[in-house]
């Protein structure tokens, strides 16, 4: 495939069929996001791979029980709570492999204002995303499927603890990696006219 079908071709599946990947593929798309740009080429980002089916529950199950206290604060009622729970649980232990993209802010440049300290850090986060798109389009271009998921910024904590994880790794976001069980629906796209606000 041509770099624009690739990109057109790309989408968010969240159903995945049980087949496994290889080492080998996982390990492209990990290669693929490690030449995303970064700010002074820090590569603000660390990976955690999981493929052991019990590591995948251990994270649902962690992630579900948080998520459901704040479903229920947001004031939905416990048969939604229910089936938005088991949906986003089935997306995670469903899929063969799961990434979880964390920040790392120990490499980033310091500066004694808060201001410019901030900018370094949205950079770092800006960079992250560019990290979760190489692996999503890598992930479309050697045949397979990915899926975006950010619950773990709503509950980084737990998500550190379920996987023993450092404290200087911030949960950002989990990329569901496998073959999609079926084509999902796409959403339009906004066109340009809305998306360009100036050109000069």
């Amino acid at each position: 495939m041509d770099f624009f079908s690739i990109i057109r071709g790309r989408r968010s599946v969240r159903a995945f069929r049980p087949d496994p990947l290889t080492r080998e593929q996982v390990e492209a798309v990990l290669e693929a996001a490690r030449w995303a740009p970064s700010p002074h080429g820090r590569q603000p980002w660390r990976f955690v791979v999981l493929t052991a089916p019990d590591a995948r529950m251990r994270l649902a199950e962690a992630m579900g029980a948080t998520w459901r206290r704040q479903l229920a604060l947001d004031g939905q009622d416990a048969a939604t709570i229910e089936a938005r729970f088991h949906r986003s649980r089935q997306r995670i232990i469903g899929a063969p492999v799961v990434v979880l993209l964390c920040l790392y802010l120990e490499d980033l440049d310091t500066y004694p204002d808060a201001e410019r300290q901030a900018a370094e850090v949205t950079m770092a986060v800006q960079s992250l995303g560019c990290a979760a798109q190489n692996m999503l389009l890598a992930a479309y271009a050697l045949g397979f499927d990915g899926g975006w998921m950010c619950a773990p910024l709503f509950c980084q904590e737990t998500v550190r603890a379920a996987l023993g994880l450092d404290a200087t790794l911030h949960p950002h976001a989990l990329i569901t990696l496998g073959y999609a069980a079926q084509d999902p629906a796409r959403r339009p796209r906004r066109s340009l006219e809305e998306l360009v606000v100036r050109w000069e």
